[in-house]
């Protein structure tokens, strides 16, 4: 049975590029919430934001961070990140800009997401690890995060049981 994870990403910007990771099929994610159903959230605001996000980790075992141009630095990835950990889940990251968007379209690389991230006197890239598929091309990519990502998930779980 595929693992139940959490997917973390910008959402204008990259849902696109997500939904086509969805499609894998290798874990299990959230639904990916429509446009419409995101703008209703964030109009009720912050607490409202959070309510929705934690009641959407509640029962995963890793988020995965799906990395776009501006993903890394935004407040809500930052939120689940945090949110995560404390919850004693797996974490990984994977860049997605070379996947296509809805237009045809790539995207510039964006930060690793935990790279600022510390825990206690280390860093936490030594419990969350990126992937960085290694082709610009789309389709390679996507066979490449097809064939890893569910070892990628068990890694995650496995070293965050060592923290």
């Amino acid at each position: 049975m595929p693992r139940k994870c959490f997917y973390s990403f910008h959402y204008k910007a990259d849902s696109w590029r997500v939904s086509q990771i969805k499609q894998i099929g290798a874990i299990e994610g959230q639904p990916v919430v429509n446009a419409n159903r995101w703008e209703e959230v964030e109009r009720e605001g912050d607490a409202a934001i959070k309510k929705w996000i934690d009641n959407n980790l509640e029962g995963r075992t890793c988020l995965i961070v799906l990395a776009g141009a501006k993903t890394a630095g935004r407040k809500w990835v930052q939120y689940e990140i945090e949110k995560a950990w404390n919850l004693r889940m797996g974490l990984l990251a994977v860049h997605i800009h070379n996947l296509l968007d809805q237009d045809g379209r790539q995207s510039l690389k964006g930060a690793d997401p935990f790279a600022t991230w510390t825990v206690g006197q280390k860093p936490m890239t030594t419990w969350a690890k990126t992937y960085d598929p290694p082709s610009s091309d789309s389709k390679k990519v996507y066979d490449y995060i097809a064939s890893n990502i569910d070892g990628w998930v068990e890694e995650a779980i496995r070293l965050r049981g060592k923290a």
